[in-house]
């Protein structure tokens, strides 16, 4: 899972495998995430199956941490450093 050094909002990370690709969106509301919408990427083929499966796993687990990420590095520009995930999410 990975986000773009030149991204936008709304906060969103982009999850791969192979040539295949999905983002995730996250809603946010008074500080609290309320939802995660995964979509397609334009011109990619979408995650689907057990990569689709694993990704929304990766997303529960991991979305308040994913969130803190993306506002240090977009709004504070702070340094956010690369974290290699091994383990499975269960």
């Amino acid at each position: 899972m990975f986000f773009y050094s030149n991204e936008h909002e709304p906060i969103h990370i982009h999850g791969q495998r192979g040539s295949s690709e999905s983002k995730a969106e996250f809603i946010i509301v008074d500080g609290k995430i309320l939802e995660i919408k995964i979509s397609n990427v334009s011109g990619r083929k979408p995650l689907v199956g057990k990569d689709l499966k694993h990704f929304k796993e990766f997303l529960e687990h991991y979305c308040d941490s994913i969130v803190e990420k993306w506002v240090n590095y977009f709004v504070y520009h702070k340094e956010v450093p690369f974290e290699r995930i091994t383990k499975r999410n269960k």
